[in-house]
């Protein structure tokens, strides 16, 4: 195993055996002093870190639920009770530190990477994208992250933009910036640069796709594989390489970009040198009938455009990603009421995404499986299923044997290949007919009754 026995059945002083625990503990290491205080409390930081990362993992995702399923393990672990309020497991969540669970996030990311090296002709690749996170409507999230200005007062919620760079390799979520609507994608994704080491290459869609960030990202030796703006204009040919393959001129604007300030400006030299592919999309159902695809890798041995161009298309595995963590794990819409819990839940939830990642990963180590067709949503199951309260065994053996039979289940999860497969944008299934609140609730006038509507709403 790839795993020692060990790992996977460390327990916390004084904690129930949790099937959590016992399965993902291998991947998770908690920094040194987690949470802090010495005190000896039932809801101890270690111990809210693994009922906290249950409750992002279920369906449903409530403290009463999360709360119980705590106190039914405390119960079978040695008789002891606690109160049926949740108002204490709630304020014993607000001591759980966000940059120590984003610390458990990037050990278990380092760990991935040590574990699956892969990388496009010998280096690795990061993806970058972009989406949104919805939150309720209270006052303190809204003064943070300010509804849309389109949104009616009282009607809307407020919306995170969220930033974050991926693995290609293992489909790990190495780290993620937010802020507010008004804060461009492009802005967040310069605050992540830090992440970036000398021999990557950064892929992206058009949205980060600019003449200073190529610049600079080639100074810190990061190449670049993005999708041309549309606004962008090519200066000349320099070189022609094929029909559709050729290294053009990029010329600066003569405004400095805002976050940079006109000495940075002036000392980025007035062209640089790109190499743009060109793409012809003949596949049915795909928007775009032509692509171009640029980057600051010309040498065309090294790099065929063939690979370039199969480069960027793996760019729609981030989309993927984002619908496994924000549609499967249920990070779309954020469930804390105040900015402190709020970035709490978003890490915790970027912590099990992680780690069904890793177990994901470990299964296809072990099986030989093809990591990229194995199913989340089904792994997510199994992890959801897989109650090791069933194998409270004495044996280390014992523990090892069940938790190599879940990953043997992992790897035989297999999802079908469907080459070039589309769909339409649209929904089936009709949603009921009810109004859209469009007006604050205490000047709304609702028909009274929905059959009335001049018009369905779906």
């Amino acid at each position: 195993m790839a795993i020692q026995v060990a790992r996977f059945i460390g327990r916390f002083a004084g904690m129930p055996d949790h099937k959590l625990e016992g399965v993902l503990s291998g991947w998770v290491r908690l920094p040194q002093g987690f949470g802090g205080g010495k005190r000896k409390r039932l809801f101890t930081p270690p111990r809210m870190f693994w009922i906290f990362l249950s409750q992002v993992l279920e369906k449903d995702g409530s403290c009463r639920e999360s709360l119980r399923r705590f106190q039914a393990a405390l119960f079978r672990e040695s008789g002891g009770r606690s109160s049926a309020s949740t108002a204490g497991y709630c304020k014993a969540r607000l001591k759980l530190s966000s940059g120590e669970i984003r610390q458990v996030s990037g050990n278990i990311v380092r760990r991935m990477s040590r574990a699956c090296p892969w990388s496009w002709h010998g280096r690795p690749v990061k993806v970058v994208d972009g989406t949104g996170i919805s939150m309720p409507d209270t006052p303190v999230n809204e003064r943070t992250w300010p509804l849309s200005k389109r949104s009616c007062t009282g009607c809307g919620f407020p919306v995170m933009r969220m930033v974050a760079i991926f693995s290609l390799a293992t489909g790990a979520l190495i780290e993620l910036a937010h802020g507010s609507l008004e804060v461009h994608e492009r802005t967040l994704c310069r605050s992540l640069w830090n992440i970036l080491d000398r021999g990557d290459v950064l892929l992206g869609d058009r949205g980060f796709c600019g003449f200073a960030d190529f610049f600079l990202l080639k100074l810190k030796g990061v190449d670049c594989v993005m999708r041309k703006h549309g606004r962008r204009i090519n200066a000349g040919i320099i070189r022609k390489i094929s029909k559709k393959d050729r290294i053009v001129e990029w010329r600066k604007t003569k405004i400095a970009p805002k976050w940079l300030d006109r000495g940075e400006w002036e000392a980025i030299p007035e062209t640089m040198a790109v190499r743009e592919v060109e793409v012809t999309v003949e596949t049915p159902g795909f928007r775009t009938r032509k692509v171009y695809v640029v980057t600051t890798l010309l040498d065309d041995k090294l790099y065929p455009a063939g690979s370039i161009s199969e480069l960027y298309r793996k760019r729609w595995m981030v989309e993927l990603c984002f619908r496994d963590i924000k549609i499967t794990m249920g990070m779309d819409i954020l469930k804390c009421k105040t900015p402190k819990m709020i970035e709490t839940e978003l890490w915790m939830k970027v912590v099990a995404y992680n780690l069904i990642r890793a177990v994901m990963m470990e299964a296809a180590l072990l099986h030989g499986a093809p990591i990229e067709n194995l199913s989340f949503k089904g792994t997510v199951d199994t992890v959801r299923s897989w109650d090791i309260y069933n194998h409270i065994l004495k044996k280390d053996s014992c523990l090892l044997e069940a938790f190599s039979v879940m990953l043997e289940y992992i790897a035989a999860d297999i999802v079908p290949k469907r080459p070039d497969r589309t769909e339409p944008r649209a929904r089936k299934r009709r949603p009921k007919n009810y109004q859209l609140l469009n007006k604050p609730r205490h000047i709304f006038l609702e028909i009274q009754h929905r059959n009335r509507y001049k018009k369905p709403l779906s």
